[in-house]
C-alpha cells in the first residue's frame, strides 16, 4: 500500500477527478490502480477565491515496488509518495486471561469514565484483565437529564453535570477528535477506529478536523460500556473514590475506599479523573502523592453569528457543503507578556453552563454533529502562571479558579445566569446594560454586566489588546455586538501528577496518573490516547514485563 500526501484538487472537483489525480501523481495507467481510501482530507483556504481540498490517500497498485522506485527516480528527495505505515495496535500481552484466572487475582481499577478511563477499561477488558471502572457520576442518559436541569431550571446536581458522569466533560462539547500531540504509534487512529465501531460517523477517520457532537457521543459511550462489560469488565456508577489505601512502609497502592465506606483491594489503579475533580486532588495531597502546579488559562466565551465567521474564512465559498461551518484558530502575544488564544472553538454551537460546584459560574462550548446553530463560539483565554499569578502550590490554581467563578456567579445575579458583555462595551471599558443583535446562547440565561469585575486585570488588559488584532485577521471578530460570556476557567487541569517511565506515580507505586485531570491530555482524543498508554502500562506491569511509555 502506498501513501500519497498533499494531493490538491479544486473544492468542487467531480468524484472521478480523485482517481485521475492519483494515477497522474504515480504515473500509472487507470487499470493499475486497484483501489484507494482517503486517509485524511483537509482544505487550504488561504486564498478565499480559490479554496483547495488537500488529500492524503492510501492506494493499492500493481507492481507497488516498481511504481515507488520510478516515482523516486523521477522526483528525487520528494516524500509525497511513501510506503503506508503499519497503523495497527498490538496488545502488549497475550496472557491476560490466565493472569485473571490466578488465585488471589486483584482486578485493575480505573477511576473515571471519561475518554481516558473508558478507553483504558476497554483495552484492559480486551486483554482479559477484567477491569473495574469506578465513576462518581451517573450513566450518561441520567446525567443528561441532570445537566439539562441546570441549563433549563438552574438546578445543579454536584455529582452529575457537565463535568461528572459517564463520558466525561467532553460529552457536552463539540466532540472534537483531533490533537496536536505527537503520535508516532498512531494511537489516535486506534481511538478513532474504536469510536467508529461504537457508532461514531465514519468521516472522523479522514476529516482533518473531525468532530462527533454531543448526541452521538452519548450513544457511543453507551456502546463502549456494553463492550467492556461483555469482555469481563465492570462499571460502577455513584462510586466516588474518597481515599487511596497505601502500604505504610512502601507507599504501594493496596486499594481504594469509596464515599460509602466500601474498601476495594487493588494493586493497580488508573487515576483518570477530569480537571474538575477538585476534591480528589485534595485527597491526593493529603496522601502525599507527588503533585505540581501547572499553568492553565482563563477568559471568556465569545459568540459571533456563524455567517460572519463563514464569510471571513471562506468568502464566496461560505455555503459550500464540503467546507461546513467555518472554524478559526487565533493567537496573540500581548504587550504585558501574556499569550491570548482561541480555545475549543465550536462552529454552529452554543455556550453552556459547566459548573460542578454550587455558587459558581463556569462556561464551556458545545455543538451537535450538524453544527447548525446560529452562532459560532470559542473560548478566548489568557495564560496564567503559578508562582506569578497565584502561589506555586498544587492546589492554589484551584483556589484561583474558584475565586473568579464565584465572582462570575455574583455578577450574573446569583442564580447561575452568566455575566455577558458586548465586545464594543468591553473594549470601551463600560458595562453593558443591554445586548445587541447577537443573541447569547448560554442557558439558563445571561445578565448584561462588566466582565472586568470577574477576571484578573492582566487578563482584561490582554483581551482588550488582542480583540482588535484578531479583527485584522478575521474581519468582524471585534464587531460591537459580538457577545462575551464569563467565565471560562477550566481550559485544562491546574495540576500535574508526575509519573515515571513505567506509567506509575513517581512516589506512589501502583497509581497510574492519566488523562486530562493528571495533566497529560487536553481533549477527547489526547485523553483517550493516554488511556491506551495506561492500559498498556498496567498490563505489562501485571505480567512482569518492562514498561516504557511511548
Amino acid at each position: 500500500m502506498l501513501r500519497l500526501t498533499e494531493l490538491r484538487l479544486p473544492l468542487d472537483h467531480p468524484p472521478e477527478a480523485l482517481r485521475q489525480a492519483i494515477c497522474e501523481r504515480l504515473g500509472i495507467a487507470a487499470e493499475a490502480l486497484e483501489h484507494f481510501t482517503v486517509f485524511k482530507r483537509g482544505h487550504d483556504a488561504r486564498r478565499r477565491s480559490a479554496i483547495w481540498l488537500v488529500y492524503t490517500l492510501d492506494c493499492a497498485v500493481r507492481d507497488e515496488a516498481g511504481v515507488l522506485a520510478r516515482y523516486r527516480h523521477a522526483h528525487p528527495g520528494n516524500t509525497h509518495v511513501q510506503i503506508a505505515p503499519d497503523m495497527a495496535w498490538h496488545p502488549p500481552i497475550t496472557n491476560g486471561a490466565a493472569l485473571a484466572a490466578a488465585e488471589g487475582y486483584k482486578r485493575p481499577i480505573v477511576i473515571g469514565a471519561g475518554p481516558c478511563g473508558f478507553m483504558a477499561a476497554l483495552l484492559l477488558a480486551r486483554m482479559g484483565l477484567r477491569p473495574l471502572l469506578l465513576e462518581r457520576g451517573k450513566v450518561v442518559r441520567e446525567r443528561t437529564v441532570d445537566t439539562f436541569a441546570l441549563w433549563r431550571r438552574s438546578v445543579l446536581t454536584p455529582e452529575s453535570n457537565v463535568q461528572f458522569g459517564e463520558g466525561g466533560a467532553g460529552t457536552f462539547s463539540d466532540g472534537k477528535l483531533y490533537s496536536q500531540v505527537r503520535d508516532p504509534r498512531f494511537l489516535g487512529r486506534k481511538v478513532l477506529e474504536e469510536f467508529v465501531k461504537a457508532g461514531a460517523p465514519e468521516d472522523i477517520l479522514y476529516l482533518a478536523h473531525p468532530h462527533i457532537g454531543t448526541f452521538r457521543l452519548v450513544s457511543m459511550v453507551e456502546h463502549i460500556r456494553q463492550e467492556v462489560e461483555q469482555a469481563g469488565g465492570e462499571y460502577r456508577f455513584g462510586a466516588r473514590v474518597d481515599d487511596l489505601l497505601l502500604n505504610p512502609a512502601t507507599r504501594k497502592v493496596e486499594g481504594v475506599r469509596l464515599a460509602t465506606g466500601e474498601v476495594i483491594a487493588a494493586d493497580h489503579v488508573v487515576l483518570a479523573v477530569g480537571h474538575s475533580a477538585r476534591d480528589t486532588f485534595g485527597m491526593l495531597q493529603k496522601q502525599g502523592v507527588s503533585m505540581q502546579a501547572k499553568p492553565f488559562s482563563m477568559g471568556v466565551r465569545i459568540e459571533h453569528p456563524q455567517s460572519v465567521i463563514d464569510t471571513a474564512q471562506f468568502g464566496p465559498s461560505a455555503s459550500n457543503e464540503q467546507l461546513g461551518a467555518a472554524e478559526y484558530r487565533l493567537v496573540h502575544h500581548a504587550a504585558n507578556g501574556r499569550g491570548v488564544y482561541s480555545f475549543c472553538m465550536c462552529p454552529g454551537g452554543t455556550v453552556v453552563a459547566a459548573t460542578s460546584e454550587e455558587g459558581q459560574v463556569v462556561t464551556n462550548g458545545m455543538s451537535q454533529y450538524s453544527r447548525a446553530e446560529r452562532n459560532a463560539n470559542s473560548g478566548m483565554v489568557v495564560e496564567l502562571r503559578p508562582g506569578e499569578d497565584y502561589p506555586d502550590d498544587p492546589l492554589a490554581g484551584i483556589a484561583y479558579q474558584r475565586h473568579w467563578e464565584r465572582q462570575a456567579f455574583l455578577a450574573g445575579g446569583g442564580d447561575y445566569r452568566a455575566p455577558a458583555q458586548r465586545v464594543g462595551d468591553f473594549l470601551a471599558g463600560r458595562p453593558s446594560t443591554a445586548l445587541g443583535d447577537v443573541v447569547p446562547s448560554y442557558k439558563p440565561g445571561v445578565t448584561p454586566a462588566d466582565l472586568s469585575t470577574c477576571l484578573p486585570d492582566f487578563v482584561v488588559e490582554a483581551l482588550r489588546e488582542a480583540l482588535p488584532r484578531f479583527d485584522r485577521k478575521l474581519r468582524g471578530f471585534a464587531m460591537d455586538d459580538a457577545v462575551m460570556t464569563g467565565v471560562e476557567t477550566r481550559t485544562s487541569s491546574p495540576i500535574r501528577v508526575p509519573r515515571g517511565e513505567n506509567g506509575q506515580s513517581v512516589n506512589t507505586p501502583g497509581l497510574y496518573p492519566a488523562g486530562e485531570g493528571a495533566g497529560y491530555a487536553g481533549g477527547i482524543l489526547s485523553a483517550a490516547m493516554d488511556g491506551i498508554r495506561m492500559a498498556e502500562a498496567v498490563a505489562q506491569n501485571m505480567a512482569g514485563l518492562p514498561v516504557t511509555l511511548a
